[in-house]
């Protein structure tokens, strides 16, 4: 199965002869809640020893930005129960480790600390196939024939059901693409990851990334799809909040938004011919 994220930009502009009046709508606006980015990537050839968690809050509709969150005591610890400590950028919201220790299989457990409450999660760390050498690369694709399509594979491990996480990037767009994808209808066999878009041009670098994600994290983010509005109409209803597997031991009312994941992560870069 295979389901697709783009972000869309809407426009809908109303042009008047006589006069303009501009209309601001006063939206409801929640208390603000914590929104936890603890995504612990480990690309393959590297050690992943350094590993970065974001704390933020919700903010209004009409906010350009999201306040940080400061001063949380946030740690990561294994089986073993050694402990990573991810500590602060000064400021920035922004927790660093330089000594984490990733290991395929591996369970986790975060905790995070922030004004007398806990947040906790816990979750295994997933490895990603090696996608192969050669790209291929069709000029004529898509329905009108005037899109560029870069195929990637990889072989699937049939010994057990696996998930997937891709991320398509380029100098050329301005958004990266992500698709979900598990091996129900491929298990076992050659793989392939597609990719098109009508403006991408000779010379332009493509950054693809094929993460090996947890099942749980991929329902997670098949909800935020269907939440993102993703469908055949732009006007869709307002999404609805998705929460992740991370809970709040201390006042479960006061839920965060967010995911603790653990990738392993194979990378390829390729030039558009």
């Amino acid at each position: 199965m295979r389901i697709a994220i783009k972000i869309l930009i809407v426009t809908i502009g109303l042009l008047l002869t006589s006069c303009e009046e501009v209309i601001t709508v006063d939206l409801d606006t929640a208390a603000p809640r914590l929104v936890i980015d603890a995504s612990i990537d480990w690309v393959k050839n590297t050690t992943g020893s350094e590993q970065k968690i974001k704390l933020s809050t919700t903010t209004g509709y009409y906010s350009p930005t999201f306040p940080t969150v400061s001063g949380a005591n946030i740690t990561v610890t294994n089986s073993a129960n050694t402990v990573f400590n991810f500590i602060e950028n000064p400021g920035t919201g922004e927790y660093i480790c330089t000594n984490f220790q990733p290991a395929i299989g591996e369970t986790y457990v975060l905790s995070i600390v922030l004004n007398g409450e806990t947040y906790t999660a816990t979750e295994t760390l997933v490895n990603a196939p090696t996608m192969q050498t050669d790209v291929i690369q069709n000029n004529d694709a898509g329905f009108g024939g005037d899109e560029v399509e870069v195929l990637t594979k990889f072989q699937d491990n049939g010994a057990q059901q696996n998930y997937y996480l891709y991320r398509h990037a380029s100098n050329r767009v301005a958004f990266p693409q992500y698709q979900v994808e598990d091996d129900e209808n491929d298990n076992g066999n050659l793989m392939t990851i597609y990719y098109s878009n009508k403006d991408l041009k000779p010379g332009d670098i493509m950054d693809i990334k094929l993460y090996g994600i947890s099942r749980r994290y991929s329902e997670y983010f098949n909800k935020l799809l269907l939440a993102s509005g993703n469908d055949d109409s732009p006007f869709a209803t307002t999404p609805t909040k998705v929460r992740g597997n991370i809970t709040n031991q201390t006042n479960s009312k006061n839920f965060p938004f967010g995911y603790f994941r653990l990738s392993e992560i194979d990378t390829k870069s390729y030039t558009i011919q």
